[in-house]
């Protein structure tokens, strides 16, 4: 693992780092690990010693992560579940998992808020931006729940939107493969990787990185798009200092 619970590291000098603030995309299906299903504790304690190591190298960090691994909005399958229904189901599961990645982060010594945009005093305080902004000041890792709120926006457009809002050098979107290709590399052996592509691209080519609604976000906001893979453990460090890891989703000028 790349931080050892409870050693002391000295933070990064700030001209070392390429982002200072970012925005980490973790899907829910990424917390269940081998089991296939829910919460696999040592999958989530690993996620939180990555997050940990980043917010000790100076690193100011926020999360999204997604439901997927215990409620998939209008997707479930084999449920006629109201789409806006679904929705705020999935929402909820965000937070389920928000409160578990709390717990694996103070486990390994970070302070940490986590902020849903569907207010629940008892377990959440309510998405203020400039709140926000000011746990990240202090170098708490803030965990954005609940998506935005709203039925028929996925969790990868909350990531933009809040990346937005709290004014996020870059969204990092953990997956399991290295990067963005030209087909599915699980399934094509020779597909083509991408160290660099433009948001219109990607919308053109239907590459599935982000939903539309999300790119088009990123786009506007000229907010750069990191593809990498959460499973080697210190690529979240290595993109936050520049270093070449996964794809760039940006502006072709």
């Amino acid at each position: 693992m790349s931080v050892a619970q409870g050693s002391a590291v000295t933070p990064a000098p700030r001209t070392q780092l390429l982002y200072h603030r970012i925005l980490l995309k973790v899907s829910g299906e990424s917390l269940q690990g081998e089991q296939g299903f829910g919460i696999h504790g040592e999958t989530i304690a690993k996620i939180a010693r990555e997050i940990q190591a980043v917010n000790e190298m100076g690193v100011e960090v926020a999360v999204v992560v997604g439901g997927g691994n215990i409620f998939r909005g209008a997707r479930q399958g084999g449920l006629k579940i109201e789409r806006a229904t679904g929705d705020y189901m999935g929402m909820l599961a965000t937070v389920i998992n928000s409160l578990a990645l709390q717990d694996a982060l103070e486990k390994a010594g970070c302070h940490t808020r986590v902020m849903s945009a569907i207010e629940m005093h008892q377990v959440a305080e309510p998405f203020i931006r400039r709140r926000a902004t000011r746990h990240l000041e202090k170098k708490r890792v803030v965990i954005l729940a609940a998506g935005t709120g709203n039925p028929y926006f996925s969790t990868d457009t909350a990531a933009a939107l809040r990346a937005v809002e709290i004014k996020a050098e870059a969204i990092l979107k953990a997956t399991r493969v290295d990067g963005i290709y030209d087909a599915d590399p699980e399934k094509v052996p020779d597909a083509k990787r991408f160290a660099k592509i433009d948001y219109l691209e990607v919308i053109q080519r239907g590459l599935q990185v982000m939903d539309t609604t999300a790119i088009s976000l990123c786009m506007d906001n000229k907010l750069p798009i990191v593809i990498f893979d959460m499973n080697k453990p210190g690529n979240v460090q290595r993109v936050v200092r520049g270093e070449k890891v996964g794809s760039v989703v940006c502006s072709a000028t």
